[in-house]
């Protein structure tokens, strides 16, 4: 069984699929690992390691010739795995409602493509949970870049020549990213307020010592969403939400927002009329910016200026801490891969009516297979 690790060729995408770490633990299930020359390079990891590891370090050629499983970050184009064992693996993310003819390639091609974005949120797939490991990041580095952005100090600062008072900082969105955010903003002395369309998260929120923000008297969701999002919500509630963030965001100094529904651009949580409202020197991060934002005016890639206040749209935050992102990725996928190894094939096996692996394939036999990419 020989398992590939390719270096990524999305612009922008420091990230690597296998560690040295991670190497070894595959060689040590029985498997052989062949690594492409510079893989690592972005994520501080350089060659020696992973050969030091066990790992074959090599061309992309020599690195796919024979592999019968393909690790990455994100998927790459079917017609860049020729050389691969006809049908291997292909296991990375694919963001696969936007790139349904990248998954169509890889139908075509006889891959079975695998999307870790779609494994469930289940108690035995927690350890594999690569949205959930990339998101804690991204709260955390969406802090620091606020923060840069930011021309005061976040802490109450009690002098001689006088008191700075703290800044207030304002989560939309409390699933994993925003959880991490409060807990960032809170250890750097910031006053943090968060808001959810999750009544049940408010309990997390207040335990993080942040205050609650909720829409009173209008219904919202009593609990999880779909695969532990929020889902989108009725007119009444949003116009009752609309209201509230009015009231609150002009008060704020910094908002990061980090609302996403899968399979449809982000919710528009803040309006240019809102932006307005801020005071001049405000800062606003748009973590869903790559899927339509939650910011009026917010741009991919770029740090926009609106009415004084910075919008910052920073692409792929987790790959903006390659090093760790990497660490975290790679081992969600070596306990993917590890939980499904036959140890006396010394290959993984994919039992077709296991509930992780039906969630994440979405190609096998030359076919379309996954239900959620139906239609």
């Amino acid at each position: 069984m020989k398992i590939a690790v390719l270096k990524e060729t999305a612009a922008g995408e420091r990230r690597v699929a296998a560690t040295p770490e991670t190497v070894k633990k595959f060689i040590g299930l029985g498997a052989s690992v062949a690594v492409e020359k510079g893989a690592g390079d972005g994520a501080s990891i350089a060659d020696a390691a992973y050969a030091e590891a066990g790992a074959e370090v090599g061309t992309r050629a020599a690195t796919l010739k024979g592999a019968d499983l393909v690790l990455f970050v994100q998927a790459t184009d079917a017609d860049a795995l020729k050389g691969a064992t006809a049908g291997a693996g292909a296991v990375g993310m694919f963001d696969p409602f936007r790139s349904k003819d990248k998954v169509a390639g890889y139908a075509s091609g006889g891959w079975r493509a695998m999307a870790m974005e779609f494994v469930p949120r289940i108690t035995r797939a927690q350890s594999m949970d690569v949205l959930s490991s990339q998101a804690n990041l991204a709260g955390y580095k969406a802090v620091l870049d606020a923060t840069a952005e930011y021309g005061r100090a976040l802490p109450m600062m009690m002098t001689a020549a006088g008191t700075i008072s703290a800044a207030r900082i304002f989560i939309m969105g409390v699933g994993v990213a925003g959880l991490q955010a409060i807990a960032t903003a809170r250890r750097l002395g910031a006053v943090v307020s968060a808001t959810d369309v999750r009544s049940a998260v408010k309990e997390q929120i207040e335990s993080l010592g942040a205050k609650a923000i909720f829409v009173e008297n209008v219904k919202g969701i009593e609990g999880e969403g779909a695969g532990g999002y929020a889902t989108e919500m009725s007119d009444e509630y949003k116009a009752a939400q609309a209201e509230l963030v009015s009231s609150h965001i002009a008060k704020q100094d910094i908002v990061i927002t980090t609302a996403l529904i899968p399979g449809r651009p982000a919710p528009r949580l803040i309006s240019d009329a809102q932006l307005k409202t801020m005071r001049a020197g405000s800062v606003v991060v748009d973590l869903a910016v790559e899927q339509g934002g939650n910011v009026e005016g917010s741009v991919a890639g770029e740090i926009v200026e609106k009415h004084g206040v910075r919008i910052v749209g920073h692409r792929n935050v987790p790959s903006r801490l390659a090093a760790d992102a990497s660490a975290l990725y790679a081992r969600n996928l070596f306990t993917f891969v590890s939980t499904f190894w036959d140890k006396e094939a010394k290959a993984p096996v994919w039992p077709a009516d296991d509930e992780i692996v039906k969630g994440v394939t979405l190609t096998e036999g030359g076919k379309i297979v996954s239900e959620r990419l139906a239609g």
